[in-house]
């Protein structure tokens, strides 16, 4: 099969941050405190740039096709190079803006949003409502705890509103989503792709 829509969350390397026990909440926000200083490693397989873009993607994709692609702030320059690999080229951002929790990633500033990078091939129109290039969201909690980058639901709404194709798959997916094919290490895959 090929698909019309990709919706994909690289596993790009890069540290957790610090290990947290509990919260606090200061001036109305929810403060995390930190155990240790120490960025921590994160809980799943990674992959380089290199390895993401050797992905087959393009064996995957309709001549008519858009990609809806995660991307944190120490990537953002090098999302480009999967972009173009995977046969597409970039439109347009979305910005997430999370609800901040402790100091955030990054050191001198404090990472509090992510970018999924909206991208294209051929010429696949959108319908329905076009949505804000900033979206408020909160982190999605499990067990009363940050579900590390797990995204909102929210960004699949709006993706499944705005190209309402049968052909979806989702790429390094963590969890099974009906009407979509699924890939990624965390899930029964639903389609196989040699790499």
């Amino acid at each position: 099969m090929k698909y019309k829509v990709i919706y994909a969350d690289p596993p790009w390397i890069q540290k957790a941050g610090r290990k947290m026990s509990g919260y606090k909440i200061v001036d109305g926000k929810e403060i995390w405190n930190s155990e240790h200083s120490k960025p921590e490693d994160l809980p799943y397989d990674t992959m380089t740039v290199d390895e993401i873009c050797k992905m087959p993607v393009k064996e995957l994709i309709c001549k008519d096709s858009v990609l809806f692609m995660w991307v944190t702030n120490k990537y953002l320059l090098q999302a480009e190079k999967v972009i173009k690999a995977w046969g597409f080229e970039y439109v347009a951002c979305i910005t997430w803006r999370k609800n901040r929790m402790g100091g955030g990633l990054g050191g001198v500033v404090r990472i509090s949003s992510e970018y999924l990078l909206f991208c294209r091939r051929g010429n696949l129109k959108a319908v329905g409502n076009i949505p804000e290039s900033v979206i408020d969201a909160k982190r999605p909690y499990v067990n009363g705890y940050p579900c590390h980058s797990k995204k909102p639901e929210v960004f699949r709404e709006i993706i499944e509103q705005c190209f309402p194709y049968e052909e979806k798959l989702e790429l390094f997916a963590r969890h099974e989503t009906k009407g979509w094919d699924v890939f990624g290490n965390e899930v029964e895959n639903s389609i196989e792709i040699n790499h």
